[in-house]
């Protein structure tokens, strides 16, 4: 299926790794354009040579998206530099879970400008400027946190809830002005970040990771945890206009382990 994607800039927040990296990568087999944005110089660099290798052209740009100026500064360079933007992928950011009864109030505010802000501070001025030019796409992908909370991902999962409200809440502001907001909501999936989880479950429980990725596995409906591809096919096709009526959606992507209808 063509997704009608050819020539179109696309952004990605946290596109050096994981899922990020795997909505890239989609994006660019599509045929658009890819800037890529994250925090850390030298994956950005690994990320770019690994799109290189494979035979695609992406550019990475370095900057601290929970300063608002850092990440306006961004923005104004991606568009200076390879033109307005189309297509806005947030990824960036990530909470770290605390037990419920380790909670501070400082590690909720770490969440909310770790996840919250992150997204925040690059979708503010990007969705303006798309509203002002007539359309525009943007994905939030958040998390299963914000719609199921678990003891030791509450500071996280409320981050992760209001991204969902803003999602929904500006696609309907901004649905008269021809721009689209979708969030998607993985669950566990094979990313470095869930690799050091498995490591550190292996060593608590005195088992190999191997086996702690079999029991993780076998706990899924579908027989097996997501992979990046997974995720970023689903962002890829709501970001195209293939997928042109649905906007303010929150997508849960955990395989049925969560049964669910709202």
């Amino acid at each position: 299926m063509d997704l009608q994607l050819t020539g179109k800039h696309v952004l990605v927040t946290g596109g050096s790794r994981g899922i990020g990296l795997a909505c890239a990568r989609e994006f660019l087999r599509e045929g658009a354009r890819v800037s890529l944005a994250g925090r850390s110089p030298a994956h950005l660099e690994a990320a770019v040579a690994q799109l290189l290798l494979e035979g695609h052209s992406a550019t990475g740009y370095s900057a601290d998206l929970t300063d608002a100026g850092a990440a306006l500064a961004m923005v104004d360079h991606v568009e200076a530099a390879s033109g307005p933007v189309d297509i806005l992928v947030n990824s960036a950011g990530a909470a770290q879970r605390t037990p419920f009864g380790e909670l501070q109030p400082k590690a909720w505010h770490d969440a909310m400008q770790a996840k919250f802000f992150t997204y925040i501070h690059v979708m503010d001025p990007l969705i303006k400027r798309m509203g002002a030019r007539g359309g525009g796409a943007v994905v939030n992908i958040v998390g299963m946190g914000g719609k199921v909370a678990t003891p030791t991902h509450l500071a996280g999962g409320a981050a992760n809830a209001a991204l969902m409200l803003v999602s929904a809440g500006l696609a309907a502001a901004y649905g008269p002005l021809g721009v689209r907001v979708n969030a998607v909501n993985p669950a566990l999936t094979l990313t470095d970040r869930m690799a050091e989880g498995i490591a550190a479950d292996a060593r608590l429980r005195q088992i190999s990771e191997e086996e702690v990725l079999r029991q993780a596995h076998a706990r899924m409906p579908l027989g097996r945890i997501a992979r990046p591809e997974d995720i970023a096919n689903v962002v890829v096709f709501l970001c195209s206009p293939r997928a042109g009526y649905v906007s303010g959606a929150v997508v849960s992507m955990d395989g049925a382990a969560v049964p669910m209808v709202v």
